[in-house]
């Protein structure tokens, strides 16, 4: 169904852009994760990341070239500001806490909540327990990531950004989701094309707003229900 992409942005056709947003605790390794995805690099001396940046990679999915944009901000409590801006048009998020650390875990369904009152109603979220290298000094059990992953409808992975273990998988699971999802969308448009709904979308290149875009609700089809 899907196949990973280049590390580079070649002069090829996208398809669809769909913005992620890493969310979590500071130094859970949220950049490193970003790291491992966008370049394939993993840097034990990761600074503190201070605001908002984004880094990109284009996918193949069902033969469609997607471009996923990835921000990351710093989990620090001072950049909470952010928030809007930086949720606007996020087709899916990953709550990202630290296996060695418990309360980076108790914390998530804080940042859930704020995820929930800030971001799209059909946003896909992964629940990703990073550092799962560091097996002896594991302070969250998968069974408890687990079952609140169930329990709120989240997907769940843990990850090694060290070891490059399911870092792949966990953006592969939320991208080929929002795939699906916008695919879904698209055969209803079809379907009920004289009802007024927007003609299908395939074909048209979606773009996810960035801070700096306000572009119409009606326009934003990715992430209407």
């Amino acid at each position: 169904m899907a196949s990973g992409g280049g590390y580079g942005d070649a002069n090829q056709r996208i398809d669809y852009v769909f913005k992620v947003v890493l969310i979590g605790d500071s130094a859970v390794g949220k950049s490193q994760i970003l790291a491992r995805f966008s370049r394939n690099e993993f840097s034990l001396d990761s600074k503190s990341t201070i605001g908002v940046e984004f880094q990109t990679r284009t996918l193949v999915i069902d033969h469609k070239t997607v471009k996923a944009q990835i921000w990351d901000t710093a989990g620090q409590e001072r950049y909470r500001a952010v928030t809007s801006a930086y949720y606007r048009g996020a087709v899916g998020a990953m709550l990202v806490y630290d296996i060695t650390k418990r309360q980076t875990f108790d914390h998530i369904p804080r940042w859930l909540e704020e995820l929930r009152n800030h971001a799209d109603k059909n946003i896909v979220i992964i629940l990703v327990g990073n550092k799962s290298d560091l097996e002896n000094q594991r302070d969250v059990p998968t069974e408890d990531a687990k079952e609140f992953a169930e329990k709120e409808g989240l997907f769940f992975l843990e990850t090694s950004a060290l070891q490059a273990t399911n870092v792949e998988a966990s953006f592969m699971t939320v991208l080929t989701e929002i795939y699906n999802t916008v695919n879904k969308k698209n055969l209803a448009a079809d379907e009920s094309q004289g009802n007024g709904n927007s003609a299908s979308l395939l074909g048209q290149k979606i773009i996810i707003p960035g801070p700096a875009q306000e572009i119409p609700a009606k326009s934003n089809m990715c992430c209407q229900s």
